[in-house]
């Protein structure tokens, strides 16, 4: 009855005029940004934060959720007819999409995109309503030494799972973290890092850092890399698959779904890896793997189920334990933590609206992707012919007022300039800011439960390994970390040896 009840619960908030209609425009605008190659679902989100601050939270997170497994339907188109991922996370569907298109049959693989991520979305959906309120009573049992181990262990995945170096990982981590602990102590009541600047004491904004880190950087590596776009001459026709064409693609479906939703759900785990583990998948399994990468169908199905599946899988750690699994969750925290809700266990019991809103927002969502990405594909693929020169200039101009707007403050921009040109540096030199991002949300956090969990032990550290969930916790994060040192070191000896 528990489940009817959650779901009744939840079509009553998102059927409301207001939440439907942020839906939409979430969905809209992440179809376009996963379009337009160049601008990801961190940047996009990061940007619209500051217009979402007057809004109602539940529909603020509606519109932002939308955004983020919207991009991951449009990152296919550009993936299938231009050969370049729109989102990281479509770079797999290059590989057959691509191929498919060239072979006049770009239709069945852009319609085999969308069923296929119509369907990942809403099983996901489902799993999510099953899965996340245990988890969260699960979570209930967890005092401060366990969030923290938790919260420790999520930042070491991340930094672990990511795409670069795990020595750059970490080192981009442990700066989030300091960065975190600028501004007035709350149990001292000491100021920390300011150098006597008032704008420091409340630390430094999260929205001005994180539309620098991730706004700018992405103009600037795009102007600089000139990037063509020229989308593949083919007729786009039969968009609807034919009996083949399923038979060929239910099951990869169905195995890209629950393995991205699976993954989706470890922090650090994400679209982009779920969509590479799908293709492995079906290409083992296969028998002819040979094939792919020459325009099998399974090879488009597979990966774009699992990215959607991951995108709305990633929600459960956020919304049910409070810790963010990747960049864009940690700006989804940073916004709920802004609007003063805090994500984690008790938010199911005290804004149930919220987290039962977002969840019938998504089956609303990919209803309205599918209208969105059969039909109007022509005119995406017109969006795809805007030259990006006339695209920067609006992009900078909105991260300007946008940052300016949040405190209506000039020290504000002033950061979000400083964070650009950072981040900017950081692409240059291959440091990623998703570790960051996420250190610098959780860093008040940890801290936090860290010391309250000093307190209890009257300054033992003995405390997060004489309980046994905070243990089982702390031991996964160390072994996360010892698995990615540890082939670093046997290749060394092997050199030396």
């Amino acid at each position: 009855m528990d489940f009817f009840a959650n779901l009744s619960l939840a079509f009553s908030v998102i059927f409301q005029p207001n939440n439907l209609l942020f839906c939409f425009i979430g969905c809209l605008i992440g179809t376009l940004v996963g379009v337009l190659p160049g601008l990801g679902p961190p940047a996009a989100i990061a940007l619209l934060l500051p217009s979402t601050l007057h809004m109602s939270p539940v529909a603020a997170i509606i519109m932002l959720g939308g955004i983020y497994y919207g991009a991951m339907y449009g990152g296919s188109t550009t993936s299938i007819l231009v050969n370049i991922p729109g989102e990281a996370a479509s770079v797999v569907t290059c590989l057959d999409g691509y191929q498919m298109a060239r072979q006049g049959r770009a239709g069945p693989a852009l319609g085999m995109s969308a069923f296929g991520s119509f369907f990942a979305g809403t099983i996901a959906t489902l799993f999510i309503m099953m899965v996340a309120p245990p988890l969260a009573r699960f979570a209930l049992k967890f005092g401060p030494p366990e969030y923290f181990s938790l919260m420790f262990l999520g930042l070491t995945l991340v930094t672990s799972l990511g795409t670069g170096s795990l020595i750059k990982g970490l080192m981009m981590a442990a700066v989030g973290i300091f960065l975190g602990t600028i501004g007035t102590d709350i149990i001292s009541g000491m100021e920390r890092f300011t150098y006597g600047s008032y704008t420091l004491m409340d630390g430094l904004g999260f929205i001005p850092v994180i539309m620098g880190l991730f706004g700018i950087p992405e103009v600037l590596e795009n102007l600089e890399g000139s990037l063509k776009r020229e989308v593949y001459k083919t007729k786009i026709s039969h968009i609807f698959p034919t009996l083949k064409d399923w038979g060929d693609s239910i099951w990869a479906m169905i195995r890209g779904s629950f393995l991205g939703f699976f993954i989706g759900i470890l922090p650090g785990g994400g679209p982009m890896i779920a969509s590479l583990a799908a293709y492995a998948t079906e290409k083992r399994i296969s028998k002819h793997p040979e094939k792919f990468g020459t325009g099998v169908i399974e090879g488009v199905a597979a990966p774009e189920a699992a990215n959607n599946a991951a995108s709305q899988g990633a929600f459960i750690p956020l919304l049910s334990l409070g810790v963010p699994g990747n960049a864009t969750m940690a700006v989804l925290m940073g916004a709920l933590l802004i609007y003063g809700i805090k994500p984690g266990p008790f938010l199911i019991d005290k804004n149930p609206d919220l987290f039962w809103g977002v969840i019938g927002s998504m089956y609303v969502g990919n209803l309205t992707l599918l209208i969105l990405n059969l039909p109007l594909i022509g005119l995406w693929v017109k969006f795809l012919k805007i030259p990006y020169a006339l695209l920067y200039p609006l992009i900078l101009v909105f991260t300007l007022v946008g940052s300016y707007s949040v405190n209506n403050s000039i020290y504000d921009v002033i950061t979000m300039i400083l964070f650009g040109v950072v981040g900017y540096v950081m692409k240059k030199f291959k440091y990623e800011g998703a570790p960051l991002i996420l250190a610098l949300v959780l860093s008040p956090l940890m801290e936090n439960a860290l010391r309250q969990s000093l307190i209890l032990s009257h300054g033992s550290f003995g405390i997060f390994f004489t309980r046994p969930i905070s243990l089982v916790l702390f031991v996964a994060a160390i072994l996360s970390l010892a698995s990615q040192i540890a082939p670093g070191f046997r290749k060394k000896l092997k050199i030396e040896g």
